[in-house]
């Protein structure tokens, strides 16, 4: 039977707390062995998207590429399976961060991945919602130094070197945000990674060094994009961040420490949750019909609330696409 609306009409309605015709989900992963090179990030994702008609892409880049312009160095993998190495980093000592200027050495890459979204935007047509990938400050700062240990090391050292770069990260993604949008994107797939989450840092100190970059951010894609906040790791601060100005939450919901799917509508207001697939667990495991069963039943919890199934951060590649398959049918 074909689908009664497009994907961009089907997401506008769950988040308006319409019923449509089915369910509608998305999954997401690197491509190891592809997305080194612009060309063959598009065509991954291109591709992956073809297979499965998800119903909206969050474009996903190397995650290094938010800091190669400022020198972060990698050996790029050729296997589908296996992580880029990183082999130098932009900051090595204290003094290192007087180079995180507003406007890094080179904008090469940033600029390629603008491109990426071009492209896609173009080949998936309007009726497909895109969102493209952009990590919070302290998270491309943690990049830029190599660890999250290094980082905080560095603000008890000298807090206030390592501020003003994350000012400056933040004008740039600032920008960037925006471009994003002029490029063909409905809006950003922001992600705090380990950063909003009790284990990590406070979350006194994440309303200081975290929250006031990501409204900025979150701001300078516009009031009408389509903004997903990626609440990431574990004991994670979602509640706290339900305030935030998105229209659709992510988060590992499968994550004893976390709120589970069932919980988090008493709190998160008229927010669209994307959620639901077991990624760590089922998805991986499980095979094709278990994987129709779990999703059978999380459907009659669901049915009628803002709710779009996926994952709770990119799925393993070894996942299998007969796993994949059957989200899809099961929709």
């Amino acid at each position: 039977m074909r689908d009664r609306y497009s994907h961009r009409e089907r997401i506008e309605m769950i988040m308006l707390g319409e019923k449509p015709d089915r369910f509608a989900a998305s999954v997401w992963r690197h491509f190891f062995h592809k997305e080194s090179d612009i060309d063959g990030l598009v065509e991954a994702m291109l591709d992956f998207q073809k297979r499965f008609d998800w119903d909206f892409m969050k474009i996903n880049p190397r995650a290094s590429y938010h800091v190669e312009d400022w020198g972060n160095k990698l050996i790029w993998s050729r296997d589908e399976f296996t992580h880029h190495q990183k082999v130098d980093f932009a900051v090595k000592s204290i003094t290192d961060w007087l180079r995180i200027a507003e406007k890094p050495p080179l904008d090469k890459v940033r600029s390629d991945h603008l491109t990426a979204v071009r492209m896609i935007r173009k080949a998936c047509g309007p009726d497909l919602p895109l969102m493209m990938t952009i990590f919070c400050p302290l998270g491309v700062a943690r990049y830029l130094v190599g660890s999250e240990e290094k980082l905080r090391e560095h603000l008890a050292e000298d807090s206030k070197a390592v501020i003003t770069a994350l000012e400056n990260i933040a004008l740039i993604y600032e920008k960037y945000a925006r471009d994003c949008i002029d490029a063909g994107a409905d809006g950003i797939f922001y992600a705090t990674l380990e950063w909003a989450s009790s284990e990590t840092i406070t979350y006194e100190q994440y309303e200081r060094l975290g929250k006031p970059y990501d409204l900025r951010i979150l701001k300078a894609a516009g009031d009408n994009a389509l903004n997903i906040l990626h609440v990431c790791h574990s004991n994670n601060y979602l509640r706290q961040m339900a305030d935030y100005p998105v229209r659709l939450i992510n988060w590992e919901a499968y994550d004893p420490t976390n709120p589970d799917i069932d919980s988090v509508f008493g709190f998160l207001g008229d927010k669209t949750v994307i959620a639901g697939l077991d990624n760590q667990g089922w998805l991986w495991h499980g095979k094709p019909d278990e994987i129709t069963g779990e999703i059978a039943k999380i459907k009659e919890r669901m049915s009628g609330k803002r709710f779009i199934f996926g994952p709770g951060c990119a799925i393993a590649p070894e996942i299998s696409y007969s796993n994949l398959a059957a989200v899809r049918k099961s929709l």
